[in-house]
């Protein structure tokens, strides 16, 4: 008889980088997955418990009571807390106060999802304070404080902003210029070149420590897929699509009146309902943001991330465009959905593109095939 799967709780599963670990876990068959979600019902939820080995835990991670049923008998778990509702202060305790509670329930291994604070690694100037991520850095700080040869592995994955943010916030515009459509990238970030992360690569890096634990022991794991400017973004956009595009870069000021933001001048941490003094304006938040990425503030050991997911989705040399009919495609599954253009790309062939294109990686370029315009 086969041997029980060790269960994984994921917290915060439903967002992007829970919801790419659970997926990437579930495509293992090792374990059991469980997600604590507030709402089971919503289409985040109802996707991740079709995939094999997923059950949804109802509850809040900013409840004790849940928090103590849903760590119990758990081997491993993962924790993404979504900063940017609950306010950096809440993050904080909650960030502490779960890895508190998994101690006590004898959790093998606690994997603390995170971000760099460009604040902290500038020296503390502060054009780059940016609440959400300082937030989730002083619980990564916290826990790195912890010893490493305890009873409790931790590790620490910091990530960074996703690939797929080129399809949603940071999506170019059409413009009409003398006559021509150009498709118009527009970022408040000069010549900076961000570090982006591939979110199933994201999803496999979790893997990688939830496999390797003796290793990933003590680890703060800095995750990106390649630092690339917007001028390359640009470039793989033209080469890949066959359409005109040009990046423009902007001031903060023109950034926030483009109505990116409903009202800028609003605090993130939606859910605190009151003005609490410890959080940040989006105008704030999202300045330190741009700031950090336009100085190119946070960077990555791509040589030890080449080491431990040598299959990694990397640069520029990486792009190849697979036709669908393929006979090395995989079918189309809940981890593997096709491959297919929005209506202002449908003209583009998939397997057409100039072999020498020199796009940034293939993650961009997946994603800027999905951009709804």
């Amino acid at each position: 008889m086969a041997s029980p799967k060790e269960t994984v709780l994921v917290i915060g599963g439903t967002g992007a980088q829970g919801a790419a670990v659970v997926k990437e876990l579930s495509l293992s068959n090792k374990y059991a997955i469980h997600v604590l979600t507030r709402t089971t019902t919503s289409a985040s939820a109802l996707s991740l418990s079709s995939l094999p080995d997923v059950t949804l835990i109802p509850g809040s991670p900013l409840n004790e009571t849940d928090l103590h049923y849903s760590l119990a008998g758990i081997s491993i778990v993962f924790v993404n807390l979504n900063g940017f509702a609950i306010g950096e202060k809440a993050e904080i305790y909650w960030g502490i106060r779960i890895f508190e509670i998994a101690a006590e329930k004898g959790v093998r291994h606690f994997i603390w999802g995170s971000l760099d604070s460009s604040y902290k690694t500038s020296g503390y100037h502060p054009r780059f304070r940016t609440g959400h991520f300082d937030g989730k850095a002083k619980v990564a700080d916290w826990i790195s404080a912890q010893p490493k040869d305890g009873k409790m592995i931790w590790s620490v994955l910091t990530s960074c902003m996703y690939v797929e943010m080129l399809s949603e916030m940071l999506r170019p515009v059409p413009e009409m210029i003398d006559g021509e459509e150009v498709m118009v990238f527009k970022a408040p970030v000069g010549h900076g070149e961000p570090p982006f992360i591939y979110l199933s690569d994201l999803g496999r890096y979790a893997r990688w420590m939830v496999e390797n634990p003796e290793e990933s022991r003590g680890l703060n794991l800095r995750i990106a897929t390649e630092s690339v400017g917007w001028e390359g973004v640009t470039k793989a956009f033209s080469e890949v699509t066959g359409k005109k595009a040009i990046f423009r870069d902007i001031t903060l000021d023109e950034y926030f009146a483009s109505g990116v933001f409903p009202d800028p001048d609003v605090k993130v941490g939606h859910s605190v309902g009151h003005d609490d003094e410890t959080l940040q304006t989006y105008r704030q938040n999202f300045s330190g943001f741009w700031n950090s990425w336009k100085e190119s503030i946070l960077q990555r050991d791509y040589e030890l991330l080449d080491r431990i997911l040598p299959e990694r989705v990397k640069s520029v040399n990486d792009f190849v465009i697979i036709p669908k009919s393929s006979t090395n495609t995989p079918p189309p599954s809940p981890h593997n959905p096709p491959l297919t253009l929005s209506p202002a790309f449908q003209s583009v062939k998939i397997g057409t593109a100039n072999p020498k294109a020199q796009v940034p990686d293939l993650a961009i370029a997946k994603i800027l095939f999905s951009i709804p315009i």
